[in-house]
C-alpha cells in the first residue's frame, strides 16, 4: 500500500474505500458510484483485506437481490406480492395529486407509479419532489377491494446519502497533509490516479467540484470528446443532477405556471447540461433569458412571483474544431447554439475551463488506490456551501482597478471555491494563494477575451487582468496559456534580468525560431503546466551550435520514456553539428539496483548507434547529484529545472504525442541561460 493510502486510512478511517472495488461490485448495475460507494461505505470503508473481501461480497449481494434491473421488474413485483413486502433500490420521484390531495412515488425502474407516500416522508426528504433520488426503501403489497385504490405502498424510504459529517473534523485532519497529498487525495475520490497529471491538469479536475462548494457558480467547459467533462457531475454527488441540454425547458429547470412546481434549481445545488454545444440545436429563447436573470441575480420569475435559489450552472460541451482554428478564425464559444451565443448570458460565466487541456483518459489514468467514499467528500461540500470566502485572497493581493466588478466577481468565487476544495481548514500561504487566484484569472480572463471577439463593445471597458501583490508591492498580468502558446521563441533581445518574452507568430502557432542569425541571450524561460508547442530544438537548440564537448547532468535517466529523450536530445545534437564534426557527449546520471542493468544495456546500445553519426557518447553514475544542466563548451550553460523530463507521458505507440515534442503537454519549469 502506498503511504499516502496508509495515511489517509488511518487519518480517516471508516470514511475511505478503494476505487477499484466499485467496478468489482458494479456489474451490470446502472446505479452511480455515489450509490455503490454509499454501500461499498458501510462494508468495506477499512484497509483490512479480510473484512473488504467479506464487504465486497456482501454489497454485490445486496446489489443481486435489492437493486432493481428493468428486465426483472416484474419478477420483484411477484415476489413483493408473495412475501407482502420487499427492500428495493431504485430511483424515486414524488409529485402530488391533488385531486387525491395525495403524494405519489413513481419508480423509475420497477416501473410502479402512483404509490402513495406520506406527508412526512417528502417534509423530511424534499428532494424527492424533483427529478427523482436513488434511495434504499421497503415496497409493499396489500390487496383492497376499494375502487381505484393501488395495492403498493411505501412502508420505509431512505435516499442513499450520508446523513451528517463533521465539518470541523474534516478540517481539523486535512491539516496533517501536506498541498500536494490532499490534492492527490481528492484526484484518487473521484477515481483519477494522480501520477498521470501536473499540478494545473490537477486543478482543472478539481475546479470541476467548484460548483458544489460555491453557491450560484457558473462554469462553462467546453473541449474534446472522452475527457470526462460529465463525469463528475452525474456520477460524484447525490446533490447534482446532469440533464441532457437538448431537454431544459423553463418549466423543469426553473417553475411550472400550471402546478405551481419549482423545478430543478430548486432542489439541487449543481444542475449540469451535458451535451451543450451544437451549433444547430434548438433552444427555447424565453429561457435563455430566464437564465441569464437567474445567473446575474441568483432569482427568476415566473408569472408574477419571484423565486430565489442557489443552484450553480455548469455548461458542458464538445468543440468543433481545435484550439489554434477557433482563436484565429472564430472565438471559444463558437460551438454553441445560436440562442445561447449571447455575449450578456455568456458575461455571466464565472469562469471558462479550458477543456482541450484535459487528456483524453486511458485505462493508466484511473487509480484503485484509496480516496474518500465520495457521498461523505459529496456532504463536506455540501456545508462547506456555507462559508463565504470570496475575499479571502485580499489578504495577500488586490485585484487591479480596471477589472469589472462582474470580472472580479468571477474571480473572487473561483478562488474561494478552489480554497474550500484544497485548503477547508483555512491554512494558505501567499505563494498557494498566489496559485489559486492567477488560475481562476486566467479562467475568467478566457471569458472576457472571447466576448471582446464577438462583440466589439467589450472592448469599450480597458480591463488589464493583474494584481498587485501587497507584500512586494509586485503588479502581474495573468494570461490564458493558449495565447501563451501561440509562439514558443525565447526573444531575441530581452532586458536584462528579464524573463525570456514568448514570441507571437500570427500564421504559425508552433513557429520554430532559426538558429542562423538568432541573438543568444542570457535569461530565464517559464514553461507553464499543460503547456505545447514546446520542443527541445525551439527551446535551446540555437545554443548547441558549435559546441564539440557536451555534458548533460541529470539524476533520471533511467525509464523508457526518459532514455527516449535522452535520444532524442542526441538526435537534435546530431542535427545541430556540422557534417565534418566530432561531438563528445556525456551524461551524468544516478540509478538503482533495480535499472542500472538495464540503463548499462541501453547506453551500449545509444553509443553504437551514434558513433557512426561523429558523436561519441560516454556515460557515468553519481548517486550525489542533484542539480540539471547542459554544459557546452561553446560558452554556454543551460540550467534545466526538471532535467530533460519535461512532458507527460504520451499514450504510447498509436499517440502522435509520441512522436512529435511539441504535441506533448509540459510540466511546469524553469530553464534558465547562462554564459560561462
Amino acid at each position: 500500500m502506498k503511504e499516502l493510502d496508509k495515511k489517509i486510512n488511518r487519518h480517516f478511517a471508516g470514511k475511505v474505500v478503494r476505487k477499484d472495488l466499485t467496478k468489482l461490485v458494479k456489474g451490470n448495475a446502472i446505479v452511480p458510484t455515489y450509490v455503490l460507494e454509499y454501500l461499498l461505505g458501510q462494508y468495506c470503508a477499512t484497509d483490512d483485506e479480510a473484512t473488504i473481501a467479506e464487504g465486497v461480497e456482501t454489497v454485490k449481494e445486496i446489489l443481486t437481490k435489492h437493486f432493481v434491473h428493468r428486465d426483472e421488474a416484474q419478477l420483484i413485483k411477484a415476489m413483493t406480492r408473495e412475501k407482502g413486502s420487499h427492500r428495493i433500490i431504485d430511483k424515486v420521484s414524488v409529485r402530488l395529486n391533488d385531486k387525491k390531495d395525495q403524494y405519489e412515488a413513481s419508480f423509475a425502474n420497477i416501473g410502479l407509479s402512483r404509490v402513495p407516500i406520506g406527508d412526512a416522508v417528502i417534509k423530511e426528504h424534499q428532494k424527492l419532489l424533483s427529478e427523482g433520488v436513488w434511495c434504499i426503501l421497503t415496497l409493499g403489497y396489500f390487496h383492497t377491494d376499494e375502487k381505484d385504490a393501488t395495492p403498493w405502498l411505501v412502508e420505509k424510504i431512505k435516499p442513499i446519502q450520508i446523513s451528517n459529517v463533521d465539518l470541523e473534523e474534516y478540517k481539523e485532519l486535512r491539516a496533517s497533509f501536506e498541498k500536494e497529498e490532499w490534492m492527490d487525495v481528492l484526484m484518487q475520490t473521484i477515481g483519477l490516479n494522480p501520477e498521470e497529471f501536473t499540478f494545473r491538469s490537477k486543478l482543472l479536475q478539481l475546479t470541476r467540484l467548484v460548483p458544489f462548494v460555491e453557491n450560484n457558480y457558473n462554469l462553462i467547459e467546453l473541449g474534446p470528446k472522452g475527457t470526462g467533462k460529465s463525469h463528475i457531475f452525474s456520477e460524484l454527488s447525490p446533490h447534482g443532477i446532469l440533464i441532457s441540454g437538448g431537454e431544459v425547458s423553463k418549466a423543469k429547470l426553473f417553475v411550472n405556471n400550471s402546478t405551481g412546481e419549482i423545478g430543478l434549481v430548486g432542489y439541487w445545488d449543481v444542475v449540469a447540461y451535458d451535451e451543450f454545444a451544437g451549433k444547430t440545436k434548438r433552444t427555447d429563447r424565453g429561457l435563455v433569458d430566464i437564465m441569464k436573470n437567474y445567473m446575474a441575480n441568483k432569482s427568476f420569475s415566473r408569472g408574477t412571483q419571484i423565486y430565489g435559489a442557489s443552484a450553480s450552472m455548469v455548461f458542458v460541451g464538445n468543440t468543433d474544431h481545435s484550439v489554434p482554428y477557433m482563436l484565429r478564425h472564430s472565438n471559444l464559444f463558437e460551438a454553441l447554439p445560436q440562442d445561447y451565443y449571447d455575449t450578456a448570458f455568456l458575461d455571466r460565466m464565472h469562469g471558462y475551463l479550458p477543456g482541450w487541456e484535459v487528456q483524453k483518459l486511458r485505462n493508466e489514468m484511473f487509480t484503485g488506490d484509496y480516496g474518500f467514499i465520495v457521498d461523505y467528500l459529496a456532504e463536506v461540500l455540501k456545508e462547506l456551501r456555507k462559508e463565504d470566502r470570496s475575499h479571502d485572497y485580499t489578504q495577500f493581493f488586490e485585484l487591479s482597478d480596471t477589472i469589472t466588478t462582474r470580472d472580479k466577481t468571477s474571480i473572487s468565487k473561483t478562488y474561494a471555491g478552489l480554497s474550500k476544495v484544497i485548503y477547508p481548514h483555512g491554512q494558505i500561504t501567499e505563494e498557494q494563494a498566489k496559485e489559486l487566484l492567477e488560475f481562476a484569472i486566467e479562467n475568467r480572463k478566457r471569458v472576457k477575451q472571447q466576448l471582446e471577439k464577438m462583440d466589439e463593445t467589450f472592448l469599450e471597458d480597458k480591463v488589464e487582468f493583474s494584481y498587485t501583490i501587497k507584500s512586494t508591492g509586485e503588479n502581474k498580468l495573468v494570461e490564458t496559456l493558449e495565447l501563451l502558446q501561440v509562439g514558443n521563441a525565447p526573444s531575441r533581445k530581452p532586458k536584462e534580468g528579464q524573463q525570456l518574452e514568448l514570441e507571437t507568430a500570427p500564421e504559425e502557432t508552433n513557429a520554430q525560431p532559426k538558429s542562423e542569425g538568432l541573438e543568444l541571450e542570457e535569461g530565464q524561460k517559464i514553461i507553464y503546466d499543460n503547456q505545447t508547442g514546446i520542443s527541445y530544438n525551439n527551446l535551446f537548440g540555437a545554443y548547441l551550435l558549435g559546441a564539440t564537448e557536451i555534458r548533460v547532468v541529470d539524476p533520471y535517466v533511467r525509464l523508457p520514456y526518459q532514455l527516449r529523450n535522452f535520444m532524442e536530445l542526441a538526435k537534435l545534437i546530431s542535427e545541430k553539428k556540422s557534417p565534418d564534426a566530432e561531438v563528445k557527449l556525456h551524461l551524468v546520471t544516478n540509478n538503482n539496483e533495480d535499472y542500472v542493468q538495464n540503463a548499462n544495456d541501453s547506453f551500449k546500445q545509444m553509443a553504437m548507434s551514434l558513433e557512426p553519426l561523429g558523436i561519441s557518447f560516454t556515460h557515468e553514475f553519481d548517486e550525489n547529484i542533484h542539480d540539471r544542466s547542459i554544459v557546452l563548451n561553446n560558452g554556454w550553460k543551460i540550467l534545466l529545472g526538471r532535467g530533460l523530463d519535461i512532458w507527460v507521458k504520451s499514450g504510447g505507440w498509436f499517440d502522435i504525442n509520441e512522436y512529435v515534442q511539441e504535441r506533448r503537454v509540459c510540466k511546469a519549469c524553469e530553464v534558465t541561460f547562462l554564459k560561462n
